[in-house]
């Protein structure tokens, strides 16, 4: 009995230790990658026609701390964590849009996320919506935007594709 209990105790540790894979590991800093624009018709809260936009992009985050918690009326922390820069296009020239233009956007805040378990690494796409409350048929548009983790680490930078708001659409690299 003792010899049959050995070679299945053998065989069992062996199985045991070849069905756990190994752990992924990917650096801490967030990277992002643009996956698409879409421009779409939509109203505004007072029934009016206007357009919409929807930036969809792919993330990871190697030590898993990304997002912000809800904020604290009694701490001060920050409130931010998608950094978005708007261009113009004009006459097929790309410059920064200035503070006030209608369409700059301040910033988006991506909610708190966390991952239990030994993997903390988070990935998946996030989608933010623009609304443009007027637009027209000379505007061309271009972001830029990168993100940060609760540690203060930046993403690597990535771009829209030019994008005509005042045709409905996908734009894609």
């Amino acid at each position: 009995m003792k010899i049959l209990i050995v070679p299945v105790l053998i065989l069992f540790s062996i199985l045991a230790l070849n069905s756990c894979g190994k752990i992924e590991t990917l650096p801490p800093e967030p990277r992002i990658e643009y996956k698409s624009f879409t421009v779409f018709d939509t109203t505004d809260l007072l029934g009016n026609q206007i357009k919409g936009g929807k930036l969809k992009f792919y993330f990871e985050d190697g030590d898993g701390d990304l997002g912000l918690d809800a904020p604290d009326k009694t701490a001060e922390a920050d409130t931010i964590n998608l950094f978005v820069t708007l261009f113009r296009v004009n006459n097929g020239k790309v410059s920064p849009a200035p503070a006030n233009d209608p369409f700059a956007p301040t910033g988006f805040r991506i909610p708190y996320m966390e991952r239990t378990g030994q993997n903390k690494i988070l990935k998946g796409n996030i989608s933010v919506i623009f609304f443009y409350l007027i637009y027209s048929t000379e505007d061309t548009l271009k972001y830029d935007f990168y993100i940060k983790d609760r540690a203060g680490n930046s993403s690597n930078s990535a771009s829209t594709s030019m994008i005509p708001v005042y045709f409905t659409g996908t734009y894609e690299k």
